[in-house]
């Protein structure tokens, strides 16, 4: 037992909750409005992708070149490039508020792609038998589609959740705070192995609580 408390002895437990208070701000202030802005750019990816509803070649090539160029870039050179746009939005471009922006910036295309592709599995028979019934857009969309790919939208938002977490961790390089930044403070630079092996934990845990939540909201919402 000694042994344990000396191994965690630089552990301060108020500084953790702390911390990962300021994680979960992160993770949940950026996916909120990473499904936000996500979700109609996927819908609008795939509505004007080749052979669908509204195929408009030039749009979607343009619109997958800005998600891919998105996509392809490294959070943490994302993180930095953004700064001064940061700043613009947010007044600072540390703690929790200056990390939301590159966040949702990073993750909106990832998802967008995610529900692309969710999409793409519904049966295009359900797509033609509502505009057989003179349904609208938006009844398709809303009636049709989004129902129907519940599922694996549901998925989506759980693995760019995770995602999410590691990109959290990512911005504790330049001070956002969170565990990610303990991490580094004082796992990292202080040497305190104690503090990088709870914070990983942390972590962890973190991730399995969304796997298993987003697993279990997905069979609730798929077909019997």
């Amino acid at each position: 037992m000694e042994v344990l408390l000396s191994f965690f002895a630089n552990i301060d437990w108020s500084e953790i909750w702390l911390a990962t208070g300021d994680t979960m701000t992160m993770l949940f202030g950026s996916l909120f409005f990473t499904v936000i802005l996500g979700l109609p750019l996927g819908v609008l990816l795939f509505l004007t992708s080749p052979r669908q509803l509204f195929e408009q070649k030039g749009l979607y090539a343009l619109l997958s070149l800005i998600v891919n160029i998105l996509r392809s870039l490294p959070f943490i050179i994302l993180l930095i490039v953004m700064i001064p746009f940061t700043v613009l939005i947010t007044g600072t471009s540390l703690g929790v508020a200056g990390a939301i922006p590159p966040l949702v910036v990073g993750a909106t295309p990832f998802f967008a792609r995610l529900v692309e592709t969710a999409l793409r599995e519904v049966d295009r028979g359900i797509i033609e038998a509502t505009q057989s019934m003179g349904a609208s857009t938006r009844q398709i969309i809303t009636n049709a589609l989004l129902p129907e790919a519940r599922p694996g939208i549901f998925a989506a938002i759980t693995v760019t959740a995770i995602t999410l977490v590691s990109y959290t961790a990512m911005a504790g390089v330049v001070g956002a705070g969170g565990l990610g930044d303990l991490a580094i403070r004082f796992g990292y630079q202080r040497f305190q192995t104690d503090v990088m092996v709870v914070t990983v934990v942390m972590l962890l845990i973190l991730v399995q609580i969304l796997q298993t939540v987003g697993d279990k909201l997905v069979v609730h919402f798929s077909r019997k």
